[in-house]
């Protein structure tokens, strides 16, 4: 049996930041990264909110791939203050953040109450504002460990555009290649289901037709918006029905070759469609469910797909032409990753991607060799 429920209320338009007015008599802990703070973006936050509540504090410790250290950091002061509102405000990073101090001090049973959690990303991306997911990383081991819990689920989410007009082009193209890999691998799903292929769609239609432009004009706010949408979209996309091996290769390389997540997503994304649609020649006639799914977005997309096979071709062509579009590298190389570097850490980032809690929705079960042949594809 399979279930779908919504429990993040969301906010949206130009003045959804005014939700924050509404918070009165609060204890609020506000997670943030150091950029943030000392750019000014906070004061918009904080104006709405000063006059009317209790207690604040300001915890700005976040760094990218936040390590299990900054989580204990963040207990530590989360139970002295005992909150009842925890705003997580800044990019994907800040709010994985967010979701583990606030689950790890519930666990610890060092809250008095449970503090209502609101995600004000100010990237579009993750989609981590609506789903059930936290990526924390051991700094130690070199590994990135996903955290699946429905008790990680913001109870609100705050999607305002002017947030994130100011995001570099680079950043804008990583994070939105994110946001079309969500929908791409959530679509073919093993999980997948109407509600989860609804949302999946959206997102991707509003990714190609709108991240060239939010790339080219960070000022163009119609753009802007659909991305920041898209990003949400397929959020709750891949939180009806989970991810694949793209996200589980992209977790494990990432964390060893130090490239940005949506980026490393981006080099994976063409391939292993390949790899999931097993189109094996062209005598084959029985495609995979996989490939069927991929020629149907294809067609959504408006592009050619008489048949499974000229449907998977023409969406990876339709990805690659996307991705020159936003100058995204399309190799490891490009990236500053040597290939004798490729061939020695191949292994143990399939290893790691093998057991990665987004493998088991991936559409076509993967073998060690498997991994490491994708890996080495992106050379």
């Amino acid at each position: 049996m399979k279930e779908f429920y919504l429990p993040t209320k969301i906010f949206m338009g130009d003045d959804a930041l005014d939700r924050l007015e509404q918070l009165t008599n609060e204890n609020i802990f506000l997670i943030t990264d150091p950029f943030i703070e000392k750019s000014g973006m906070l004061d918009e936050v904080l104006a709405r909110m000063k006059g009317r509540n209790n207690d604040f504090e300001v915890f700005s410790e976040i760094v990218p791939d936040p390590p299990i250290e900054t989580v204990v950091s963040g207990v530590k002061v989360i139970e002295e203050l005992n909150p009842g509102v925890i705003i997580a405000f800044g990019g994907g990073s800040t709010i994985d953040a967010a979701k583990a101090i606030k689950d790890f001090a519930i666990k610890l049973s060092i809250l008095k109450t449970e503090p209502k959690l609101i995600a004000i990303p100010t990237t579009s991306g993750t989609g981590t504002e609506v789903t059930s997911f936290s990526v924390i990383t051991d700094q130690e081991k070199q590994l990135k460990y996903p955290i699946v819990s429905d008790s990680l689920l913001p109870q609100e989410a705050i999607l305002a555009p002017n947030l994130v007009k100011s995001v570099p082009p680079a950043i804008t193209a990583d994070t939105g290649m994110d946001v079309l890999t969500h929908g791409i691998e959530a679509y073919v799903s093993i999980n997948a289901t109407d509600f989860s292929d609804a949302f999946a769609e959206k997102a991707i239609q509003l990714i190609f037709e709108y991240l060239p432009r939010a790339y080219k004009n960070g000022e163009d706010l119609e753009a802007r918006e659909k991305v920041h949408h898209a990003s949400c979209l397929a959020g709750i996309a891949f939180n009806i029905a989970g991810l694949g091996i793209n996200h589980s290769i992209a977790h494990a390389s990432g964390a060893h070759f130090h490239i940005p997540h949506g980026r490393m997503n981006s080099l994976l994304l063409t391939t292993v469609i390949e790899f999931n649609a097993d189109i094996q020649d062209f005598s084959n006639r029985h495609y995979s469910n996989a490939a069927k799914k991929y020629a149907k977005l294809a067609k959504i997309l408006g592009l050619s797909s008489t048949n499974c096979r000229i449907g998977v071709k023409n969406l990876n062509q339709h990805i690659r032409l996307l991705q020159k579009e936003l100058d995204m590298p399309t190799s490891l190389r490009q990236c500053g990753v040597t290939y004798d570097q490729v061939v020695k850490e191949k292994r143990v980032i399939s290893e790691a991607a093998l057991i990665d809690a987004c493998t088991k929705t991936n559409c076509k079960i993967p073998a060690l060799e498997d991994l490491e042949k994708i890996i080495e594809s992106i050379k």
